[in-house]
């Protein structure tokens, strides 16, 4: 495949803020101007997505940045719709960038007669005509299996990691990493293996969907500083229990570290209202004013690892090599400061 001068940048719009500071930091990276192909994404008054590429994409190398979150709906026609019109415009390679790849929840079957929804997902992004996947923090790593063409999980966790090590440096000993269920263990180990701190976790009992009806703690957090860690933070019930239990079994205090914010109803108000110090989380979906102006909610910014994973796909080198906190930090501009 010829190289194309730059790799092109086109976004709907789910999360336009992250789309623009990818593209300034690959004009940063690259010494030229990268910015996002003009389109319009707009709907008819039935509710019907209307796409129109304004430039020309023939021959190019196109990355499509858009998540699949609320409305996911919606975000996701905007892509299927999107990767058509490139393809149709002769575009060489149609790459979807997907900070946050919505359905991943429903990756297998709960019960009988329900759907496997991730992988009708996988099958109509690949139907569509992209190439290739870039995304982040899959809520299960077999979802990559549900493709058929090549697709890159970047990891929050070596970022998370530099965060912590940078506001927590003055009590590193006192930390205890803690997954709030039994399936999230290995995203938690995962972290605490990097920051060199024990395990715990909060097994949960549900009697339905969105209630919890019993904790019990896994581990000694008498006096520790607990870093609750998960993929997803939807209405934050879950996550805000967990925090109270914790405290309840001796914890000096929580923070949490949730990559995706989904933020639903009444998610804001239960976290700044909560015992939790506090809760950071990634800008893979776009934050809302009530979650910006939240006094116990910070924002980790994705577009640095995002912007150089794109020109590592486009350079045809390694995306894994983004998957270390010694790569990431010269990436982040010295935001964190570990030494």
């Amino acid at each position: 495949m010829p190289q194309t001068s730059e790799p092109k940048l086109i976004s709907g719009n789910a999360n336009m803020p992250l789309a623009k500071a990818i593209a300034r930091r690959m004009s940063l990276h690259r010494g030229v101007n990268v910015g996002l192909v003009d389109t319009r994404v707009e709907r008819f008054n039935d509710g019907e997505i209307f796409v129109e590429v304004f430039e020309n994409v023939r021959g190019e190398d196109m990355f499509i940045i858009q998540s699949t979150s609320n409305p996911a709906n919606d975000n996701l026609m905007e892509l299927l719709i999107m990767a058509d019109a490139l393809r149709r415009s002769s575009a060489s390679r149609v790459t979807a960038v997907l900070p946050y790849f919505g359905y991943a929840r429903q990756d297998r079957r709960t019960k009988a007669r329900t759907p496997i929804t991730a992988k009708l997902v996988a099958n109509m992004l690949v139907g569509t005509g992209i190439e290739r996947v870039l995304t982040m923090d899959l809520h299960a790593a077999q979802i990559q299996g549900f493709f058929d063409i090549p697709v890159d999980n970047l990891y929050a966790s070596p970022v998370f990691a530099l965060d912590i090590k940078s506001h927590f440096k003055d009590r590193m000993g006192d930390l205890m990493v803690v997954s709030p269920d039994v399936g999230g263990v290995a995203r938690a180990r995962e972290l605490a293996k990097r920051i060199n701190s024990p395990l715990a976790i909060v097994d949960k009992r549900r009697e339905k969907p969105g209630e919890v009806a019993e904790m019990t703690v896994i581990g000694d957090v008498t006096d520790k500083t607990c870093l609750i860690v998960d993929d997803i933070c939807d209405t934050a019930g879950t996550l805000c229990k967990a925090a109270e239990v914790l405290l309840e079994n001796g914890a000096k205090e929580v923070h949490s570290y949730i990559t995706h914010g989904v933020m639903s109803g009444p998610a804001v108000d239960r976290v700044t209202k909560s015992v939790m110090k506090s809760l950071v989380i990634t800008d893979s979906i776009a934050p809302t004013d009530a979650i910006k102006n939240a006094p116990n909610i910070r924002i980790v910014p994705t577009a640095p690892m995002f912007a150089q994973a794109i020109l590592n796909i486009w350079n045809g080198t390694s995306v894994s090599s983004l998957f270390e906190a010694d790569t990431l930090e010269p990436i982040y501009d010295g935001m964190y400061r570990v030494s």
